[in-house]
């Protein structure tokens, strides 16, 4: 699988805290690029129109690679994770839903950013209270730079910083509420996705001009070294320019925000597998990079 030229991300230096502005290429973490000096990702996010010309210009030099550094979580922290679900042909085939005549905007749900996010090799807690049936979604995540409302489709990309490989850990037996008041308040989206480090992302942020196509990009999950999932962004109902245009008609898109566009085929729901402390989970998406983490126990 082809991995991207390179992409932006956080780091840390040996057991330090503290994080800066850097490079992944070639399996090592350079020097950031010019411009990112004392900046966190998201404040160059922010900036994202001044630094964007300059980035493009801007070449990793293998020579600047900076011993001791580890990947920490790639922003920290959006302002807003939207999620859009169900957006897969081959997913809603997995599951037992019928194709509709006639597509509308994707529905969104949101992940609480600051307890949900984590980073390359950061630890997914199991939910502590008993019966928890926990599931893996690969995802393309959409990174904005651009402040944008009630953006057309063929604005959308414009307001793209870049992209990041995500997986929407989901409780599936936190989908409906065990005791509703009634059945207009059945569903618990936060309890089924926005449970403490649900919201994997990384590694890094490919900026968006190295993916020409977001349509066009291989997408596969592995557990334990057996992939699960196995698809292509091709494969979404929604393409990711109208999800972008469909979720900033619902909220002002701001510089950091984090857009996930949906899981292809293979989560382990339909065929009653789900995930257990130790596992190894790895999403890999063509041209973004590879997501590593290790399922824990509460």
């Amino acid at each position: 699988m082809q991995f991207p030229e390179w992409s932006l991300v956080q780091y840390r230096v040996d057991d330090s805290e503290k994080l800066a502005v850097g490079v992944s290429v070639g399996g090592s973490i350079v020097q950031g690029p010019p411009g990112t000096e004392g900046l966190s990702l998201m404040e160059v996010l922010s900036r994202w129109d001044s630094l964007a010309p300059l980035l493009r210009e801007w070449t990793p030099a293998a020579s600047d690679v900076i011993a001791g550094a580890r990947l920490a979580p790639p922003l920290t922290y959006p302002g807003k994770v939207l999620c859009a679900g169900a957006n897969y042909w081959d997913h809603c085939a997995e599951m037992g839903v019928e194709p509709p005549d006639e597509l509308g905007d994707p529905f969104f749900f949101l992940k609480p950013p600051t307890t949900t996010v984590t980073g390359p090799g950061d630890p997914v807690p199991l939910p502590s209270y008993p019966g928890a049936r926990v599931d893996w979604e690969a995802e393309l995540a959409v990174v904005i730079g651009r402040t944008g409302r009630n953006l057309s489709p063929e604005q959308a990309l414009d307001h793209v910083a870049g992209y990041l490989a995500a997986n929407d850990i989901s409780a599936r037996d936190r989908l409906t509420a065990p005791k509703p008041v009634g059945k207009p308040f059945t569903y618990d989206w936060v309890g089924h996705k926005g449970q403490d480090g649900f919201c994997p992302l990384g590694p890094g942020v490919v900026p968006a001009w190295q993916i020409p196509d977001p349509q066009n990009l291989r997408i596969r999950l592995s557990v334990n070294g057996v992939v699960k999932q196995d698809s292509s962004t091709a494969q979404m109902m929604v393409p990711t320019a109208e999800v972008v245009a469909a979720a900033s008609r619902l909220t002002r898109l701001e510089p950091g925000d984090v857009i996930l566009t949906g899981t292809p085929a293979g989560v382990g729901v339909p065929r009653g597998e789900f995930l257990t402390a130790g596992d190894e989970v790895v999403v890999e998406i063509e041209r973004i990079g590879r997501l590593e983490n290790t399922v824990v126990a509460s």
